[in-house]
């Protein structure tokens, strides 16, 4: 197994570890010794080095040449669940619409489905540059909900990170609509 794709492994691994930051197992205390607000703050961080595994495996990939159909196919889910995970966590905090996550799962479905369909013809196709540009978006906006909207909360009161959560749920349903349309002839197959 190369770098990249350990890389994209320990992302996977590092979402237990998030969660655990992140989410009351009871008397609003944490599986680990912290109380919930220096949770949040180490879980910004955990989730902050999981998303650059993201950017750190593709690069190191290209520039050494040892991209495989394995990391393509597993670097996107890696995304989703670090992604999904923390969105879901924040609905049982009460802090993100359930709609706005279900838009987001609901996409990410109908994409692996796509990826899926692909994959059976020896065919793994890759996220485009709006795909990558709402994961970004949405891991901004889950980070500002993790820190409460930290710098930004020094001189507004606006939720920066809901409005970019609500963006990233535009970009979505666009990154989603474009992936179908560019990939209709897998469907009808």
């Amino acid at each position: 197994m190369n770098l990249p794709n350990k890389l994209t492994f320990l992302r996977i691994l590092l979402i237990p570890v998030f969660l655990a930051l992140v989410l009351p197992v009871g008397n609003n205390s944490l599986l680990v010794p912290v109380s919930p607000e220096t949770g949040r703050i180490i879980a910004a961080f955990v989730f902050v080095a999981a998303a650059l595994t993201d950017m750190f495996d593709g690069a190191i990939a290209r520039k050494k040449g040892c991209v495989t159909v394995l990391g393509k196919f597993l670097d996107p889910i890696a995304d989703k669940l670090l992604v999904v995970s923390a969105l879901i966590a924040f609905i049982q905090l009460g802090e993100v619409s359930a709609l706005a996550v279900i838009i987001i799962i609901t996409r990410e479905f109908i994409v692996q489905g796509i990826r899926i369909l692909a994959a059976k013809d020896a065919v793994v196709i890759p996220a485009g540059f709006l795909g990558k540009v709402k994961t970004f978006t949405q891991m901004v906006a889950i980070v500002l909900i993790l820190i409460k909207n930290y710098p930004f909360s020094l001189f507004t009161s606006l939720s920066i990170g809901q409005y970019l959560l609500w963006v990233s749920v535009i970009l979505t349903v666009i990154s989603g609509y474009q992936y179908v349309k560019e990939n209709i002839t897998r469907i009808k197959e």
